[in-house]
């Protein structure tokens, strides 16, 4: 039945398969250009609204000019008929854009009394009160040089300004002033408030008409109703305007002339009052949309500002309503829920919940050796990425020693059983600047540090470390990862160099000194064994010679026998036996020296011999590469006992002595090996031993399930903290997730397919492809009743789901990004989708309207998730540190109390975070551990324990989460948006 409907689906996506990619990207570039329409609606809204204070102001400035010189009246209608022609040509430009330009009609209009000097400074027979202004781009003077630069302007009025005519003290005209100081924004509440309240505005249309002192009670009427000045002022104006309006002068010869004037575009205009309603109207429809989105003035400050650096992430506050970030100078929305009432008295606080390291699982065997001691205290002392781990074999406990900041390269023990050196890579920090790479001496009864030696010196690494013996480990002997791979002597105590010589080109694997004689050092590497003498703080150095024998390509090991000499393990198999010949005196002469060649030579393994381990007595074991095998042998390398370790642990690395009858075994598979040559071995420390991407934690049990680059599928127990079980697939797996009834999880692989693996047969029970690239994430709905699979062709494919986790069947697909999928959640009702993608898009998904699109992301605002994953969101918003590319953050997860949210960055750092945290540079817990990118973290079931995964340092580590208390995160938060105190302490637990 399934291949079946598989069948069906493939015909369906094939007929339709054509044109969805095409019509995806028309509807992304749809809802740009709609935003677009919308940024320009409000910057016509915003412009209508401006020159609507201009037309009220207009009358004013004719009337004060009037009252400062009453001959102006009869200037300004002679200038009004004598430049008509190019009052006409300004007037029919602003008609036919639906803009006026009252600044530069009046200006035009002006008597040649008013004139402007060199300085700028008005000069009136009548009154040298006026002083003229220059012109600005600020909103509160409301002067802007664009106007004046469309339409040039006479030289003596080009510097008058609308304010300059209100006369000082006139408190109606204070009013007036105030008005044109507003605050950007405060015009629009007077516009409201005058809808409110019915007040019809009588605008001055853009004709010419007689300016009439009705025309101007009316501006003034409209004012008081504005609240702009009290009645008594009110009545004081009224009359002065009348004892302007009785004389016989200017206003008298323009009322005369008013015929002679001409009314222009009136056949465009029709009726000015329909012209006017009309525009109210268009103002009114757009005063919305500026409350959502910002000017287009704003948007382009925030345009360049981001553009200056492409990997900004930038938070800004949009009126209440939205805030946009940036990442790689892409604006991404983020619509503010309507819990929160005030967005900017949000106050961030570190979470009062706080990790604690509780297990490490993993071993790093593949690619280092001699790495795995046994210590006094009944512990095997070994290291994975950061962390040095110190496991009690018999109670299963961990400590941890975690001071180096980046991956331990190399390990050794004192002499005296307690001290331990290690030393590490040097890496980069998260500005790809190389960081000084070190050697750590600490206790390891205590986990003090008590000397870190070499900081500056070495390069790139530490490579091989070494105690003295002879002298009870006075000194320290450091190779490292340089060109040179430069060997260096250490005094132990002071911390200071000894000694330095440049050893070689080629890779160098181990180093030792003499253990009866400190003077002498042997190095070993590829195609070469070097035995160093040191004298005064000089290094001379012999090559080992090889002679008849074949002279392998690598050297891997060496140890000293009781008699003195040096056994080497080889590429070759071989066990060789170096010591010292005399001088051949007769072959070359008296300079002759002492050299150190091959005494014998003992086949040993099929393969590599990679680590060789001296007994108590004298006896000897070796471990083999490609034959897996252990063989213990006498002091004179007579072979006593032997057997082989299993296939799935790879081959011997490294071995330790516990009693000279039990042993530890580390392998190349990442796995630490107990047992003895009667009983056999089992595995006591086991791990993935490739990159890792998928992490997934059970419903209600405390198992988690990790899958990675290795092909393998591993079951591991929390509690217990051991593998389950582990299975090895045909692909290699990039994400899981438990179905929630817990019985069976889903598995996504690199080719498309998929499979659902039942947890206690570990059978799969089904098994689909979509599509033929890799799949990024698996997710159940709530309920269990669909599952989201999220793939890198860009698409969501979405099952229904029956017969408890084991039945699967096509419902739909979300068609609509224009990248790969990233991340997904699913809402608390099971039926929207939120996702992300690669291209920092975030999109809402209806399913059971048949995985719709949501176009309008302003409706999802308020939905609430049953998890939270998506990198991209405005609860999460404030994890992306200052200058993210986008990239920086690989995963996060929220807690199922919803109080905190822990993120995996890509410089090795786990985070703790306050939830929700939507404002930018919220403060986090920092925590070290890992070597490499963490690629997941996830949360138990009851949010005890914490789960973060390293991606090349193949380490899973489990975090306690200690601390915080029960209450609501989305309580807090609503309570601090509401005030702007801080927000309550938490209880800590």
């Amino acid at each position: 039945m399934d291949s079946s409907t598989n069948s069906l689906d493939d015909v369906s996506a094939d007929s339709s398969a054509e044109f969805p990619e095409r019509t995806s990207m028309m509807e992304v570039r749809l809802q740009a250009q709609e935003d677009e329409i919308t940024l320009l609606k409000s910057s016509l809204a915003d412009a209508l609204r401006r020159l609507r204070i201009h037309d009220q102001l207009l009358p004013l400035l004719k009337q004060q000019i009037i009252a400062v010189n009453p001959g102006a009246a009869r200037v300004l209608n002679q200038v009004c008929c004598s430049d008509g022609c190019s009052s006409r040509k300004l007037s029919t430009s602003s008609a036919t854009d639906g803009m006026r330009h009252p600044t530069t009609s009046i200006s035009s209009q002006l008597p040649n009394s008013i004139v402007t000097d060199a300085n700028g400074l008005i000069e009136s027979p009548v009154s040298k009160e006026l002083q003229t202004r220059p012109a600005t781009l600020d909103r509160s003077t409301q002067t802007e040089p664009s106007l004046q630069d469309r339409v040039p302007l006479p030289k003596r009025i080009q510097s008058l300004h609308l304010e300059d005519a209100l006369l000082p003290g006139n408190s109606m005209l204070e009013g007036t002033r105030a008005k044109l100081h507003r605050a950007p924004g405060m015009e629009e509440e007077d516009e409201e408030q005058e809808e409110d309240e019915g007040v019809g505005e009588q605008e001055t249309p853009s004709v010419e008409e007689p300016i009439q002192p009705t025309m101007v009670r009316s501006h003034q009427r409209e004012d008081f109703q504005d609240g702009s000045c009290s009645p008594e002022e009110t009545g004081s104006f009224r009359n002065s305007d009348q004892n302007l309006s009785s004389r016989s002068g200017p206003l008298s010869s323009i009322q005369e002339g008013e015929k002679s004037l001409v009314r222009r575009n009136s056949e465009k205009l029709g009726n000015p009052d329909r012209q006017r309603k009309r525009l109210d109207k268009k103002a009114a429809s757009s005063a919305n949309l500026l409350t959502r989105s910002p000017s287009l003035e704003n948007r382009a400050k925030e345009l360049i500002s981001s553009a200056g650096s492409p990997g900004s992430r930038r938070g800004t506050y949009s009126q209440g309503q939205s805030i946009k970030m940036f990442i790689r100078g892409r604006p991404i929305t983020m619509y503010i829920p309507s819990n929160i009432q005030n967005y900017e008295d949000l106050k961030m606080e570190p979470p009062s919940e706080r990790l604690e390291l509780d297990w490490v699982y993993g071993y790093r065997g593949r690619d280092c050796r001699a790495n795995l001691y046994f210590l006094p205290t009944g512990e095997a002392l070994y290291f994975i990425a950061c962390v040095i781990v110190l496991y009690h074999i018999n109670n299963r406990t961990q400590r941890h020693y975690r001071k180096h900041t980046d991956c331990v390269r190399c390990l050794t023990l004192h002499p005296d059983k307690v001290r331990v050196a290690s030393g590490q890579t040097a890496g980069v920090d998260k500005d790809g600047k190389p960081l000084q790479p070190c050697v750590h001496i600490w206790d390891s009864v205590t986990l003090v540090t008590l000397q870190q030696i070499g900081l500056g010196t070495f390069q790139r690494g530490v490579g091989s470390v070494a105690f003295s013996s002879a002298d009870s480990g006075a000194f320290l002997c450091v190779i490292d990862d340089s060109n040179e791979h430069m060997l260096s002597v250490w005094d132990c105590n002071k911390g200071t160099k000894h000694a330095e010589v440049k050893s070689t080109n080629e890779a160098v694997f181990a180093v030792e000194f003499n253990p009866s004689d400190s003077t002498n050092i042997i190095t070993c590497g590829k195609s070469h064994v070097y035995f160093w003498t040191l004298s005064a703080g000089q290094f001379t150095k012999k090559q080992g010679i090889f002679g008849k024998y074949k002279k392998p390509k690598f050297i891997q090991c060496f140890v000293f026998s009781l008699t003195g000499d040096v056994l080497t393990g080889d590429s070759e198999g071989n066990i060789l036996t170096w010591g010292k010949s005399a001088a051949d005196v007769k072959t070359l002469g008296k300079g002759a020296k002492e050299t150190f060649q091959i005494m014998r030579q003992t086949k040993a393994h099929e393969g590599s011999v990679f680590t060789l381990c001296s007994l108590h007595g004298g006896a000897l074991l070796s471990g083999g590469g490609k034959d897996r095998k252990i063989i213990r042998w006498s002091a004179d390398l007579a072979p006593e006992r032997e057997c082989e370790i299993p296939e799935k642990f790879g081959a011997v690395r490294t071995i330790a002595d516990v009693d000279d009858e039990e042993l530890l075994v580390g392998t190349t598979r990442n796995a630490i090996l107990r047992g003895t040559f009667s009983d056999g071995f089992v595995a006591i420390v086991q791990g993935h031993v490739d990159e890792m991407w998928g992490l997934a934690t059970h419903p209600y049990q405390n198992i988690f399930l990790t899958c990675g680059h290795d092909r393998q599928v591993c079951l591991w127990q929390t509690e217990e903290h051991k593998l389950d079980w582990c299975i090895t697939l045909e692909e290699y797996g990039l994400c899981a997730d438990f179905c929630p009834n817990g019985s069976v999880v889903s598995v996504g692989l690199n080719t498309g397919r998929w499979m659902v693996l039942d947890l206690l047969t570990r059978e799969v029970v089904s098994e689909f492809t979509d599509g033929n690239e890799q799949l990024s994430v698996m997710r159940y709905s709530p309920d269990g009743s669909y599952l989201a699979v999220g793939s890198h062709d860009n698409f969501i494919y979405i099952y229904s789901v029956t017969e408890r986790g084991r039945r699967y069947t096509r419902f739909g697909k979300c068609n609509g990004h224009s990248s790969f999928i990233t991340h997904l959640d699913w809402s608390k009702d099971g039926k929207y989708i939120m996702s992300n993608s690669g291209d920092y898009e975030i999109l809402y998904w209806d399913i059971a309207a048949g995985c719709k699109l949501l176009r309008n992301r302003f409706e999802s605002k308020d939905r609430e998730w049953a998890s939270y994953t998506c990198v991209l969101g405005f609860h999460v918003m404030g994890v992306w540190l200052e200058g993210s590319d986008g990239t920086d953050i690989n995963a996060l997860c929220r807690s199922h109390s919803e109080r905190v949210v822990a993120v995996a960055d890509d410089f090795c750092k786990v985070h703790l975070f306050q939830y929700p945290c939507p404002k930018p540079k919220a403060p986090s817990q920092k925590y070290e551990g890992h070597g490499s990118h963490v690629t997941n973290v996830c949360f138990t079931h009851s949010d005890s324990h914490l789960l973060s995964m390293g991606g090349k340092d193949t380490c899973i580590l489990q975090w306690r989460v200690i601390g915080g208390g029960t209450g609501e995160s989305r309580e807090r938060l609503t309570s601090s948006s509401s005030t702007s105190t801080s927000s309550p302490e938490l209880a800590t637990g």
